[in-house]
């Protein structure tokens, strides 16, 4: 009996401190958010002994982290404000600038302080052998090959003036002195003069051997670090003329390849090094209109090739060389690619402000809607064709012109074709039939450059196959994949959709369904691999072999894609396995596949209930760095290798959420109100009593249940409610699943919602005077449906709605500048048909119509800015409701977008939201700005924060 006793006691005991360690966490505040942590450029040695991140604050400053896993698990160093990181291709060193303190910049700005007197970046070169750290001040930025070693140029600030000697001799101090001779200004470094650049060789350390070249305006490495080639406007005292420069690695000086004042652009080399070229400008006159032209090099000589200008003979009339182009050479340097415009045309200078007609001019018969082609203003100034110069024959060829919108060459630049696309004749089809759009496509022979139709009036996303052997598709209006033979000039149907649906299985919208996308293409394009809902399939692109199905995961209703560990790799190699990551739907747990596609070996390598993430991998190495998170865990680094056998934690950035009450997910699923099964998230309060009842807060877009393992830091929110902040603060945070029926969005949302409450408030714990609704754009506008339908909600808060599709319908998206229609009528909106051919469905599915039916508080926030959903739909709903004498608040963040982007105001939004809620959820005073309003001339002086006692409410 004693020791029965004993147990007991030291149960309960233990039971007592389990408690008091929970009861000394506090709930989450809004003073929190900036010093939660985030990993950001997480990078890993090719040999994987190294790896490094960022760890940085939502504001403030960042920490770089440099650490050795494995079996020593060391961190090597821990530098404050360290960023933009390389680690050398040779594994030896870890290059990174280190930025001034935030809060010096900041505070030196409030007194005015001009941007040349802020403190400056300084360059950081740590050498990994020896532990050895150093420093160089005042450096604007650094260049590294990208897969050469043993070289690092950095371009230095203007260096800060010497003190003057103060102190005087007897000869100096005597009055009669003559006065010195005026020297001339010498030269200061600048953006137009440019600025010095130190070239240093690390092959011996970072004591290496450094040369300086002054007033540099532009520099490159060449990928293998071969060459840096480099413009400078001249040195002081004129031993170096300005032009343009190319500095063989190990050389003792640079080679000068074009020697002129003027202005440079797009300096470029090929991998090697070999060939180079160059934008250049040396009109001296003030032309609004720069000529500039196109020079090649090749190594070994000290000149420099004219390629192109606007008199060359393959150039349209009026047509100049576009110095907005990109120039770049093919994988082998025996292709240069670069770009040609129309001659712009220019304002009349000559005329006054007060003379110049601002006027669009809306014509039926545009293709782009002027609002459109507004937005796109400056991409179409900036536009230019792609033109090709072969590096061997010295024959230019342009590819495309006006009358083929866009060209697309293999990454490599070394394919035989191109594809061009022409969408012109379809262009107004946009506005209401939405995306993908109509084009008719093209092939192009780079060769001669001749182009070939080969499909029309195709409703697809069109792609080139990584080798440019085929063009390939997906057709939404036949629901098929298609490849194109460019060398056979043949056209293949790949997919029937007889044994599987290749296309979106839960699409619900009044449109085509979209594919589920392509894996990749295996070496020399010999196969196409693509996706279902859960399986690869292998496909012939000429059409002669049935699809075969590699995985064969459906029945596990496992979802398995393809996982790409070095994005420069343009095919599958069907020699080595692949790494696919696995989603199931079913336990929505997470992990990592691995295929062998020479035997079709499917090997299961890590599945567990979190959501996983790649990051990096080592390029000579199998190891790599993924991240693993769940609602409780934060998406911390982890190292491991491609069997993922062991995980090793790297991070861990987030310490401090231990102090902090947070909550638990789960999996909750019932039936609607029309008879479906559905599925939703269920997040408790940490500590959760199924005795007590809780409030509710109803958060809703369209599915969310595969997020069930998705991390939720503490920020502050652009639009929408943050789960683990309301869990923290004693609310349930309940996420159903929406399925939608063509033309009864709001009806389908009631069916969904509403069910799914009821049926959590049937589990008990769910106070039933206590819950509120909260949604953002589409969900914005199933909050302000719903509370037309139902009194069953306490509050509501809808951020972004629309309230009047009718009106809604016929606006402009302004951050695009397109049609509404085709939303309406295709997409989200989901009614089906246009505003003249279903009326009533407008009508019926529009909040604005049914403003007399809403009892519930409800919240707005739509911004002037925002260029998704005009904010003229808020003040409809506001104005209505407000004549009706409802309670209602609209907050208007001026100048913001649809979600919130300044995070100033953000916490602001994310202080009234909880305000809100625990006023009308949990009898908490409510605010001044509820009760009494914010003034205009109070606006940005008071926020009305301050609480107000309930008492005469």
């Amino acid at each position: 009996m004693k020791k029965y006793f004993i147990i007991i006691l030291s149960t309960l005991v233990f039971q007592q401190v389990l408690a008091q360690g929970e009861s000394d966490k506090k709930p989450l505040t809004h003073d929190v958010y900036d010093s939660w942590n985030t990993v950001r450029e997480p990078l890993i040695s090719n040999n994987g002994e190294v790896v490094t991140y960022l760890r940085q604050p939502q504001e403030g400053d960042g920490t770089l982290m440099i650490k050795k896993p494995g079996q020593s698990n060391s961190l090597l160093q821990e530098v404050p404000r360290g960023k933009q990181v390389t680690i050398t291709e040779d594994d030896r060193f870890v290059i990174f600038s280190i930025v001034p303190h935030m809060d010096t910049v900041k505070n030196m700005r409030r007194r005015k302080v001009k941007d040349d007197k802020l403190p400056k970046d300084t360059l950081a070169i740590y050498t990994i052998a020896n532990d050895q750290l150093v420093k160089i001040p005042r450096v604007r930025g650094y260049k590294t090959p990208e897969k050469g070693s043993g070289w690092l140029a950095y371009q230095l600030e203007e260096a800060l003036p010497e003190e003057k000697d103060t102190t005087e001799t007897a000869e100096e101090s005597d009055t009669t002195r003559q006065e010195p001779e005026k020297k001339k200004k010498s030269k200061k470094v600048s953006t137009e003069n440019g600025y010095h650049v130190v070239l240093q060789s690390l092959e011996s350390g970072v004591d290496g051997s450094r040369d300086t070249i002054e007033f540099v305006t532009d520099y490159l490495f060449d990928e293998e670090g071969n060459r840096l080639m480099f413009t400078t406007t001249g040195n002081a005292d004129s031993t170096m003329l300005p032009g343009v420069y190319v500095w063989t690695m190990g050389e003792d000086a640079p080679t000068p390849i074009y020697r002129s004042k003027g202005k440079y652009k797009s300096l470029t080399l090929d991998k090697a090094g070999r060939r180079g070229a160059f934008m250049a400008d040396t009109d001296t006159t003030e032309a609004r209109i720069r000529n500039y032209t196109l020079h090649y090099w090749e190594a070994g000589k000290d000149s420099v090739k004219l390629v192109a200008d606007s008199t060359a003979g393959f150039m349209p009339e009026n047509w100049i060389v576009s110095e907005h182009s990109r120039v770049y050479f093919s994988e082998n340097g025996e292709r240069l690619f670069f770009g040609v415009a129309p001659r712009p045309v220019l304002q009349d200078t000559s005329l006054l402000q007060e003379e110049i007609v601002d006027v669009q001019v809306w014509n039926y018969q545009d293709d782009y809607l002027q609002p459109q082609q507004a937005v796109n203003l400056d991409r179409t100034k900036k536009q230019s064709f792609t033109s090709l110069y072969k590096t061997d024959d010295g024959e230019t060829i342009l590819l495309h012109d006006e009358e083929l919108e866009d060209l697309n060459v293999s990454r490599d630049g070394e394919g035989r074709y191109a594809l061009a696309i022409d969408d012109r004749a379809y262009r107004q089809l946009m506005s209401w039939e939405g995306f993908p759009t109509y084009k008719d496509i093209y092939k192009v022979d780079l060769e001669t450059g001749r182009r070939e139709l080969i499909g029309q009036n195709l409703r697809a996303t069109v792609s080139l196959s990584p080798a440019a052997k085929y063009i390939y598709w997906y057709d939404v209006k036949d629901s098929a994949w298609f490849a194109h033979n460019n060398d056979k000039g043949t056209t293949r149907r790949l997919t029937d959709n007889e044994k599987v649906s290749y296309f979106d299985e839960l699409h619900d919208v009044p449109d085509y369904p979209y594919p589920y996308g392509v894996a990749g293409w295996t070496k020399d394009d010999k196969e196409m691999l693509i996706y279902d809902r859960f399986d690869i399939w292998r496909l012939d692109p000429d059409g002669g072999d049935e699809p075969e199905n590699l995985t064969n995961l459906r029945d596990e209703k496992i979802r398995v894609r393809y996982l790409d560990l070095d994005r420069e790799n343009e095919y599958i190699d069907p020699k080595q396995p692949v790494i696919l990551t696995a989603f199931n739907e079913r336990t929505r747990g997470e992990g990592f596949y691995r295929l062998n596609l020479r035997n079709e070996k499917l090997e299961q390598l890590l599945m567990d209930d979190y959501s996983f993430g790649f990051r990096v991998k080592a390029e000579d190495d199998d190891h790599l760095m993924i991240t693993r998170e769940s609602f409780q865990d934060y998406p911390d680094l982890y190292y491991t290798t491609t069997s993922f056998d062991n995980l090793e934690r790297v991070s861990e950035v987030n310490p401090q959420q231990g102090e902090y009450l947070w909550g638990t997910v789960e999996l909750v699923d019932w039936t609607s109100f029309d008879g479906q099964q559905l599925e939703g998230l269920l997040y408790k309060p940490e500590n959760f009593d199924p005795n007590k009842k809780y409030p509710m807060i109803v958060y809703f877009y369209e599915r969310v249940s595969d997020r069930l393992n998705r991390h939720v830091a503490p920020t502050p929110s652009p639009s929408t409610v943050r789960a683990s902040f309301y869990t923290s603060n004693g609310y349930i945070v309940f996420m159903p699943d929406i399925p939608y029926t063509d033309g009864y969005p709001g009806q389908s949302a009631y069916n969904a919602i509403v069910s799914g409450t009821y049926a959590m408030m049937e589990k008990g714990f769910v106070d039933k005077d206590a819950i509120a609704l909260q949604g953002q754009s589409w969900g914005g506008y199933q909050t302000a449906y719903l509370i037309t339908q139902t009194d069953l909600y306490a509050a509501a808060m809808a951020g972004a709605p629309v309230s009047n599709m009718t009106s809604a319908y016929g606006g402009i998206r302004w951050g695009s500048g397109l049609s509404r229609m085709f939303q309406y009528e295709r997409t989200q909106s989901r009614i089906g048909g246009t505003l003249w051919e279903k009326p009533l469905l407008y009508l019926d599915n529009s909040p604005l119509f049914h403003a007399p039916q809403v009892n519930t508080p409800l919240l707005m926030m739509h911004n002037d800015g925002d260029g998704a959903v005009p904010w003229y739909q808020g003040i409809e709903y506001f104005m209505a409701l407000r004549r009706l004498g409802k309670p209602v608040w609209m907050l208007n963040y001026k100048g913001e977008e649809h979600n919130l982007m300044q995070r100033k105001n953000r916490k602001d939004l994310s202080k009234r939201m909880k305000q809100f809620f625990d006023h009308y959820l949990k009898g908490e005073p409510a605010p001044e700005w509820m009760v009494e309003g914010v003034p205009a001339i109070r606006q940005s002086i008071d926020q009305g924060f301050e609480l107000i006692s309930n008492e005469g409410e």
